[in-house]
């Protein structure tokens, strides 16, 4: 069992994964009124930190309070510098082993209007918002950098500059965005805002020992998103998101986080649904043709949750070779990624990592596929799994009392 590659250590830029299990950034919306990190957040990532995964991303943290996805959502901004630093403290003290990463993310056109500004680069229909001018997005870049900072000072051990799910990173990418400006139109125009922000990290805080990287969408599965072959059509083409790893590993990436869709307008592409589990199979792909450009990076894959321990809905499989723990040890032994990232199962089970190197694999909380923790995350709730957790099962009868069926599943 020990020999598995899953339970191997790899070396991400200067620092080491004791294994190749990474906790994606899962949103559970339960900061407090400032952005700071509450005891529900001090009790999740205790968890994760206990469950010895060699990486753990943190949940999508604002460099922007001002424009957020989340009424409860994390902040990365000078006033929350002091209780971030204590909430690494903290982490570390359970395990310091484990490599904890933080994504950085500003909401673009999917901040919510009720309770921030909405602002795009584009307006896409049925979202829209303010339109931001380039001296707006060259704040937005200062903001993304003095995040950085922080959270360098704070003692995290790298950032993830998000790139992906339709946020601001993917709309400014997205070939969509053939506004005739500094960040738009062309190619070389629209990969600017996520060139700049890399080759400014790099220059002002200068420490090798601090892993930089990102989450992107290869394909986003709508007309003009990324990965299209142009601003109208959805057809595939994976030409630019290929150079854009290029170009974020010359310019100092250590990591690239493969995923697709956009989990507000195509959610079952970017977290692959168990009624259309088939999408899982995109994701090796996509996983497959990064790993084939990249030539330092270390490419982790996304998308594993579905295959839980064989028991899934997928077609034409044995069971034996239907579970994470095959398509894990597998997709990294044949070279289409090099670690494995699991969000929704983390949700149900934080302490997977740790059940499975010890044997333990039949005390495992296996995820349902039930979403309703995204459910959850939708309405603005604070955000847990609701099979195995009574405090959410609870959120959940509430708020579907006070507001009825849940129509429209998008984030």
């Amino acid at each position: 069992m020990s020999q598995e590659v899953l339970f191997t250590p790899i070396q991400i830029g200067a620092r080491m994964a004791q294994n190749r299990f990474v906790i994606n950034a899962m949103e559970c919306n339960d900061a407090d009124e400032n952005g700071n990190p509450t005891e529900k957040t001090y009790r999740r990532y205790s968890r994760l930190f206990e469950g010895g995964a060699g990486v753990v991303f943190l949940e999508a943290i604002t460099v922007s309070y001002e424009s957020r996805a989340r009424l409860h959502q994390l902040s990365i901004e000078p006033h929350n510098e002091k209780a971030l630093t204590a909430f690494v403290r903290e982490m570390k003290s359970i395990n310091e082993k484990t490599l904890f990463v933080w994504q950085l993310t500003h909401s673009g056109e999917l901040s919510n209007p009720d309770f921030s500004k909405r602002v795009c680069v584009k307006p896409l229909p049925g979202l829209g918002g303010e339109l931001l001018a380039e001296e707006d997005v060259d704040r937005i870049i200062d903001q993304f950098v003095l995040a950085a900072k922080i959270a360098h000072n704070c003692g995290a051990d790298g950032v993830d500059v998000k790139l992906c799910h339709g946020y601001l990173g993917s709309q400014v990418l997205r070939p969509y965005n053939d506004r005739n400006w500094k960040y738009g139109g062309s190619w070389e125009n629209r990969r600017r805002f996520a060139f700049e922000i890399y080759e400014r990290i790099q220059k002002e805080i200068n420490d090798p020992n601090f892993l930089v990287g990102s989450k992107i969408s290869m394909w986003e599965g709508i007309p003009g998103g990324q990965g299209s072959k142009g601003p109208d059509t959805a057809i595939m083409d994976l030409t630019e998101p290929l150079d854009l790893i290029r170009g974020l590993e010359e310019r100092g990436a250590d990591f690239i986080m493969v995923s697709a869709g956009n989990p507000s307008l195509t959610i079952a592409l970017a977290h692959p649904d168990k009624r259309i589990p088939d999408y899982v199979y995109l994701h090796h792909y996509f996983q497959q043709e990064a790993k084939r450009v990249a030539k330092k990076a270390v490419i982790i894959g996304s998308a594993y949750s579905l295959f839980r321990d064989g028991n899934n809905y997928l077609s034409a499989l044995e069971k034996e070779k239907a579970s994470l723990r095959y398509w894990g040890n597998k997709n990294i032994q044949d070279g289409v990624t090099d670690m494995i990232a699991i969000g929704r199962q983390s949700l149900a089970d934080p302490y997977l990592p740790r059940k499975m190197m010890e044997g333990k694999e039949d005390t495992i909380r296996w995820c349902t596929l039930c979403d309703t923790c995204m459910e959850l995350l939708i309405r603005q709730e604070n955000t847990g799994c609701v099979v195995y957790e009574k405090e959410y099962a609870e959120i959940l009868r509430r708020v579907r009392k006070e507001k009825g069926v849940l129509k429209f599943k998008h984030t």
